[in-house]
C-alpha cells in the first residue's frame, strides 16, 4: 500500500503496533460520540477489514501519523461499501481522528490526500462520504472538500431503534474535483 505524505501528515499502512494506541483512539468520548461504542475485540476487527480490503484491492484505509514526532493519531482512507443504499455500489471515503488533533485541519489534510490518490491513481469517478445528521464536524468537511450532498438514508447496518442509523450522504466526482484543485484529467 502506498504511503502518502502531506505537509503535516503520513498516511501509511497499518502495523501490529498500531492496534492498542487505535484502540485508544475509539475509546475517546469526543471520538465515539457519532460512532457505535468500539471495544478492543471491535476496534480489532475494525482494523481486521481494513487490511482484508488493502489485500483484496491494495488501497483502504491508511493509519494518520503526525510526521513530526510519528504518533499515530487516527485513520483516513478508502473502502468499498458492502450494503446497499440510494447511493451505492461506491466506494468511500472516511476520517477519525483523535480529540486532541481535531479542529487543526489535519483531517481535511489527510483526506485531501486521499481524494487526489482516489481521483489520480485510481481513476475512480466519485466518492461518497456519510455521516450521522449531528455531527456537523464532518459533514461541513465534506462540504470544504467539494462534496455535494445527495440525501438521507437509514444506514442498512443499523437497527431501527439505534439513534445513529439515520445518516446524511455526500458525494464528489472526478470532474467537480479537477475543477476545483486545478487537475489535469485523469
Amino acid at each position: 500500500m502506498t504511503e502518502l505524505l502531506t505537509p503535516r501528515l503520513r498516511l501509511r499502512p497499518w502495523r501490529p503496533e498500531d492496534r492498542a494506541p487505535f484502540a485508544a483512539i475509539n475509546a475517546e468520548p469526543a471520538v465515539q460520540r457519532y460512532l457505535r461504542p468500539t471495544s478492543r475485540t471491535a476496534s480489532d476487527a475494525l482494523l481486521d477489514r481494513i487490511d482484508q480490503h488493502v489485500t483484496l484491492h491494495g488501497w483502504g484505509f491508511w493509519a494518520v501519523e503526525e510526521r513530526e514526532g510519528g504518533t499515530l493519531i487516527g485513520l483516513c482512507g478508502l473502502a468499498h461499501i458492502q450494503w446497499e443504499a440510494f447511493f451505492t455500489p461506491a466506494v468511500e471515503i472516511g476520517w477519525r481522528l483523535s480529540t486532541p488533533w481535531q479542529g487543526r485541519g489535519l483531517a481535511r489534510e489527510a483526506a485531501e490526500a486521499v481524494l487526489d490518490f482516489a481521483f489520480g491513481r485510481l481513476g475512480l469517478d466519485r466518492v461518497v462520504a456519510f455521516t450521522v445528521p449531528a455531527n456537523t464536524p464532518s459533514w461541513g468537511l465534506m462540504e470544504r472538500l467539494g462534496m455535494r450532498r445527495l440525501g438521507e438514508f437509514d444506514h442498512p447496518q443499523l437497527t431501527e431503534d439505534d439513534p445513529l442509523r439515520h445518516h446524511v450522504a455526500y458525494a464528489v466526482t472526478a470532474a467537480d474535483r479537477r475543477k476545483t484543485r486545478d487537475l489535469p484529467e485523469a
